[in-house]
């Protein structure tokens, strides 16, 4: 084992026990309902971009690389996660108000997950999609100047986003891992949708890993 899978772990370790631990966690509840937006940018920034670190370790064996570029993922994923948030905020309180007929905590979280998905993630899938390549294009770096979304369009691996991101991941990973996600507080939730996205990813590595 490498130093780094070390702090990985321990890095791991102090998330959890932060979470844990009734003072610390009442501190992030205090926080969140004074700052939800920079909260959830904080948190998609440190730990979907931690997931794609633990991912880069599974299949290349290091947790960074020149062309990974660390700062510019945590930032698009901090406003990515506010995009989460805001969705998270529309969808929750939109769809019970389009079905009021429907008394079933389950059946109005899965309404609204399933409407979440196939409106929202989508986009914010094809987003972290182009950027993704904007920064493998610059080396590991993010540049305005160079930024052509109509150029990044023709580059995207089309075959690979409605196949497997769209057709798979949204119908037997989102819509069910996000079901879960509506029948928590909503203080909880954008918090357990980064980690979900850490699950995925490391599922996907995971598996990858064991067919090669």
């Amino acid at each position: 084992m490498k130093k780094s899978d070390l702090l990985a772990i321990l890095f791991g370790i102090l998330i959890a026990v932060f979470f844990i631990l009734e003072p610390t966690r009442e501190f992030y509840v205090r926080i969140y309902s004074r700052l939800p937006a920079v909260i959830s940018f904080l948190k998609f920034g440190i730990l979907a971009t931690t997931g794609e670190m633990l991912v880069l370790r599974i299949k290349r064996g290091r947790y960074i690389e020149k062309e990974f570029g660390l700062l510019p993922k945590m930032i698009i994923w901090g406003f990515l996660g506010v995009g989460i948030y805001m969705a998270f905020g529309i969808f929750s309180k939109g769809v019970p108000s389009l079905f009021p007929m429907i008394d079933n905590s389950f059946l109005t979280a899965f309404l609204i997950s399933l409407l979440m998905n196939t409106i929202f993630a989508p986009v914010m899938m094809l987003t972290h999609h182009l950027t993704d390549l904007h920064i493998s294009n610059e080396g590991g770096k993010f540049n305005l100047k160079t930024f052509s979304p109509l150029k990044l369009l023709k580059q995207a691996d089309w075959d690979k986003m409605w196949s497997f991101a769209f057709a798979k991941t949204i119908p037997f990973f989102w819509i069910p891992a996000h079901t879960i996600t509506f029948l928590l507080p909503s203080i909880y939730r954008t918090l357990f949708a980064a980690l979900l996205s850490i699950a995925l990813g490391l599922l996907l590595a995971l598996s990858g890993k064991k067919n090669n």
